[in-house]
Formats: C-alpha cells, sequence, structure tokens
C-alpha cells in the first residue's frame, strides 16, 4: 500500500494560465557549488534561470568549512583517493563515477584558480595540503582557513553574475515541479515559483535541474543552514522522480554543544591540525576504537561519541584543541564563532556533539545528472550519484559539484533538440495545468509545533543509531501528521518547507526500516552487521510502498538515443527504469 504522503502531487491549488509566465531553456532550483557550475556549463548553448531561495551566504556550500580533497601532489594518487573513497562508501559506491570525479579534479581546481579562487599556501607558494577523518594523506586543499566554501561560492557567483545567458532569480522559492500528467513518468515542464515581491510565478523549462542542497534541517542538531529542509528531494519525489538510498545520512562529530544556542560546526580539518576527543574524566578515548583514532570516518566518530555520552551522562564531550598551533590564524572563523561564547581554543576545552551534516542519499541519477522523469536532472547533496556510496569521505562534495554539475549542466542541452536520452520529444510547455485541492475539515494547526516535533522525532529515531521498532514508531507518527498537515492549504515558505520535511522525513524512516543491515553511516542496533544480500540501492517513488533495490550497472552504456550536444560528458552509469 503507497505511502499517505503519495496522495498530493500539489502542495498548492493554481491555475497555470492565471499566473505570470517566464520562459528559459534551462532552469536550475539552487546557487550552490553544483547549481552553479551547471548553470555555467549550459549557458553557452542556452538561456539559464538560476533560483536562490535565500542569499549566498546560507548555501551549504557556503557553509563548508573542511575544504575540497584533491589530488594536487606527487606523493598522493588517483588511485589512492579512490581506495579512500570506495572505503568509506562500504561497498556502495560506483566505481566508475569514483574514478570520473577524482581524475577530473585538478582540471576543475585549475579553473577555479583561473577563475580568481584564493588558496592557502605553504612558504613554498604551493597549495597548503590538510588531512580529514577517512583519507591516508593530505589533499585537501582550503581557503582562509576554515572558509573554502564560501570562497568557491564568491568566485562562482561573481562568474554567474559575468554571463549575459544567465539570470539569477534571489529569494526565489520552488514549491513543485510542473509536469503534464499526474502519474510518475510525465516529463517536467519547469516550476511553480514563489517570490515574496512579484508573487507566484510559473517558470517554463526544456531542462529543470535540481541542485538544492541537503536536508540537514529535518534533524533537531545539525550542521546545515536553515535553508536545508529538503525541497528539491521533495519536489522530485512528488514529480515521480525516485529518491534513493535515504537511509544514509552522514552526521558531523563535532559541532559546538552549548545548550540553547545554534549548533556550530567546529571543522574536521581541526582535528587534522592534531586536535582530540576527551570524555568527561579528560580520558582520550578514539584510539581503542580506530587505527585512524579522530580521523576515522565520520560514522565511526559520531557513534563512539553517542556511547561515550550514554556511558557518562551528560550531553557532550570534549574537543581538546590546545595543542593546535596557531589556531586563531589556521581558524579564523571558527575562532570568532568561539569568542561569542567566551571560548578560547588556545586554553579552553570545547563542548561538542555530532549533528546531522550531509545527505548522502538524494534523487537517483545516472552519471549526467538524467533522473527517471524526463527533463529532470539532479546534481550535487541533493542527488545520489554513487560517488559516496554509503557514507561520504570528508571533502569530496565540493569536488562533486564541481565535476558533476559541468557534466549536467552540459547534458540537459540534450532537451534543446528534437529528441533526447529518454526517447521521448522534449516538452517545453506552456501546458494548462490545473491544481485543485479542497478545503480541510480538519482544524488549523501549529507549524512551528509539527515541525519541531518532526526534528525532535528524526534526531531520536532516525539519528545516529536507529532500531526497527523506533522506526516503526517515528512512520506511525508521521502518518498521523500527515493526516493533520497534508490537507492544508499553506500560504508562506514555512508552511511549504514543513510539507517538505514531513515528505522526505517519512522516505528516509522508511528506507532506514528496509535496511534491516548496518553500513556505512546507516547504523541499525538490532542488525548491526552488514549483510551481502542488501549490497544494493533502494529506491523510493510515489506511488510505490516497496522499495525498487536494482543497482545501477556501471558497464552498460547510456542510451543510444543520446544526442551531439551531451556525447562529450562521459556515461559510466546505466539509464535507469522508467517503468
Amino acid at each position: 500500500m503507497a505511502s499517505v504522503f503519495d496522495e498530493r502531487r500539489y502542495i498548492i491549488p493554481f491555475r497555470s494560465s492565471l499566473l505570470p509566465q517566464i520562459f528559459t531553456d534551462v532552469l536550475v532550483i539552487g546557487s550552490g557549488v553544483a547549481g552553479a557550475r551547471a548553470a555555467l556549463a549550459a549557458a553557452p548553448h542556452a538561456e539559464v534561470i538560476v533560483l536562490a531561495k535565500g542569499p549566498a551566504r546560507n548555501t551549504n556550500t557556503s557553509w563548508a568549512q573542511g575544504g575540497m580533497a584533491v589530488v594536487s601532489d606527487d606523493r598522493d594518487s588517483f588511485e589512492a583517493h579512490v581506495r579512500d573513497t570506495l572505503v568509506a562508501g562500504a561497498g556502495l559506491c560506483d566505481q566508475g563515477v569514483v574514478e570520473r570525479v577524482i581524475r577530473a579534479g585538478p582540471e576543475r581546481l585549475r579553473e577555479l584558480l583561473a577563475w580568481g579562487l584564493r588558496l592557502d599556501r605553504s612558504e613554498e607558494g604551493e597549495p597548503a595540503l590538510g588531512r580529514e577523518g577517512g583519507h591516508h594523506l593530505a589533499r585537501i586543499v582550503h581557503a582562509d582557513g576554515d572558509a573554502t566554501g564560501r570562497e568557491i561560492q564568491r568566485v562562482l557567483s561573481d562568474r554567474l553574475a559575468s554571463v549575459a545567458a544567465i539570470r539569477r532569480f534571489d529569494d526565489c522559492f520552488a514549491l513543485d515541479l510542473l509536469t503534464p500528467g499526474r502519474e510518475p513518468g510525465s516529463p517536467v515542464l519547469g516550476a511553480i515559483t514563489y517570490h515574496r515581491r512579484y508573487g507566484l510565478q510559473i517558470v517554463w523549462a526544456k531542462a529543470t535541474i535540481i541542485a538544492t542542497g541537503g536536508a540537514g534541517c529535518l534533524h533537531r542538531e545539525t550542521s546545515n543552514p536553515p535553508e536545508a529542509t529538503a525541497d528539491g528531494l521533495a519536489m522530485a519525489y512528488r514529480a515521480g522522480a525516485t529518491l534513493q538510498d535515504m537511509a544514509f545520512v552522514q552526521f558531523h562529530p563535532t559541532t559546538l554543544y552549548i545548550p540553547g544556542a545554534p549548533r556550530l560546526l567546529i571543522s574536521e580539518a581541526v582535528r587534522g591540525e592534531g586536535a582530540f576527543l576527551l570524555d568527561d574524566a579528560h580520558r582520550r578515548f578514539m584510539p581503542e576504537i580506530h587505527e585512524l583514532a579522530e580521523l576515522a570516518p565520520r560514522d565511526i566518530v559520531s557513534r563512539a561519541i553517542v556511547d561515550r555520552i550514554r556511558r557518562q551522562g551528560g550531553g557532550h564531550v570534549w574537543l581538546d584543541a590546545r595543542g593546535v598551533s596557531d589556531f586563531a590564524s589556521r581558524f579564523p572563523g571558527i575562532t570568532r564563532s568561539l569568542a561569542r561564547f567566551d571560548l578560547d581554543p588556545a586554553t579552553d576545552l570545547l563542548p561538542v556533539h555530532p549533528a546531522a551534516h550531509y545527505m548522502v542519499g538524494g534523487v537517483r541519477v545516472d552519471a549526467c545528472g538524467r533522473t527517471d522523469v524526463p527533463g529532470l536532472y539532479a546534481v550535487g547533496e541533493a542527488a545520489s550519484t554513487g560517488l559516496h556510496g554509503a557514507n561520504r569521505l570528508a571533502s569530496n562534495s565540493l569536488l562533486e559539484g564541481l565535476v558533476l554539475g559541468e557534466a549536467v549542466g552540459a547534458a540537459a542541452l540534450e532537451m534543446l533538440g528534437t529528441s533526447s536520452a529518454w526517447g521521448v520529444a522534449p516538452r517545453p510547455g506552456p501546458a494548462r495545468l490545473v491544481s485543485e485541492i479542497p478545503p480541510s475539515d480538519h482544524a488549523e494547526l501549529d507549524v512551528d509545533d509539527v515541525r519541531s516535533s518532526l526534528r525532535s522525532a528524526m534526531w531520536r529515531y532516525v539519528g545516529i543509531e536507529r532500531e526497527g521498532a523506533k522506526l516503526d514508531d517515528v512512520l506511525d507518527m508521521f502518518d498521523f501528521w500527515a493526516r493533520y498537515t497534508l490537507d492544508k492549504v499553506f500560504e508562506s515558505p514555512e508552511g511549504w518547507e514543513t510539507l517538505n520535511m514531513l515528505t522526505v522525513g517519512a522516505v528516509m524512516a522508511r528506507s532506514a526500516r528496509w535496511r534491516q543491515e548496518s553500513r556505512g553511516c546507516h547504523w541499525r542496533l538490532d542488525a548491526p552487521a552488514p549483510h551481502d544480500s542488501l549490497l544494493v540501492h533502494d529506491g523510493w517513488r510515489r506511488g510505490r510502498d516497496d522499495p525498487d533495490t536494482r543497482p545501477v550497472d556501471s558497464r552498460a552504456p547510456l542510451d543510444p538515443l543520446q544526442p551531439e550536444a551531451s556525447r562529450g560528458v562521459s556515461p559510466v552509469a546505466a539509464p535507469l527504469s522508467k517503468g
């Protein structure tokens, strides 16, 4: 039986013919590293609109402290970086995608440098390389110590502004993708959007790219900006696209834990420079758990911290960074944040706790970003490409955004022709679309209370540790909330975000309940071992309760109808089922 969340196709009532109409070739929803790079790749041959939900400073890219993993030193090798990525991915990486992304890293870095990227340098003038969890070698490049993402966002935003073919719509909320039919498989024609100044608008597009980032705000404890409410995942799901590997959410081990204050990320690079974790008795505990100690993969460190907190009571452990030389100059942003709480890392132990950090799963795509819905693409944290498998290797995400952003932007140009990789003619719109939602029979509800309850339940039951019975309980909660929420028509982004969070949270819980094993960043207390029978990708589509568990075959070719516009993109994944 399908989930109650599958009954609603659109989140607001509308008639497309009564709304302002905007036309473009390629619509990119999201302005972080992946969306910006996709727009730049499409712009030489197309008109492009980039929707930005909030200011550039609040993209997940801008909040990225750690850096970008890229092979740039003679002591390193592509093979070593690939090996570390595959180990972190716990058997679910697509090795072809991994090799392609890692081998393209140096070229994408050179491109950013040519566009004005500022990197931290050694005394010899070479990029200063750091080391983070899961990496056996130092290969992380940084900018301004702990502001790499912000610097990459600056460069790409400046580049977007310099291209005449790209229009950027800031403070513009995408509500839903538009399809001429209500059933999965109907092609995407663009999106309905809301701007606080201009209201509702229809943006018709020949190709639409989801680059909306992750879902960190579904959990009570998160390192993500407030915009990370899973909007792109929910839109794609309602439009009929498959969400894949949704059980896999990476938790960052070290966010500053001050009760009542927002969780502030303390970069893994701090541990890479020698900081270590202490329990309440000021004993170091990670060396007894993993050979890499504090630089073990993030899921291992996060679980170790949770276990230590459970044993000792209290709400946190300690990060000892007192031995990190020149902390203030090495990590200026973190130093400023700590100063707000009268903490000095040179003299004080820092209270830390894990928090939801990165959505490893996402919209199922092939290596060129095609979803299983014609006209719809996805890239970056919103997509499940096979790069990360069951757990993301630290600092691979900025690299992914650059490499696959370029590939997806180029591939989307296929929709400007007369044929497409799906074997159907492009449908650019306009079309006469009508969404009707009957009045609710239930009383009004407190959206803030639903949202708070949702985040608390996700943290308790779909957090770092999961268990079958508790996942059943949280799914019952989701169904209860859905009966009183999904029949409502909200008129503000806060309400729409809550609907998106409920939809995606339910899929995440269903995926976690189905995956009765522990693998990567998914840990089941009642099934602590991995199982070979579950070495597959689970996919969830609107209208289906049972997951599609067919793995993507990296050896199969793409559809032979793929047009000239995207043949320069080297395919490494099979086309996905359109059934």
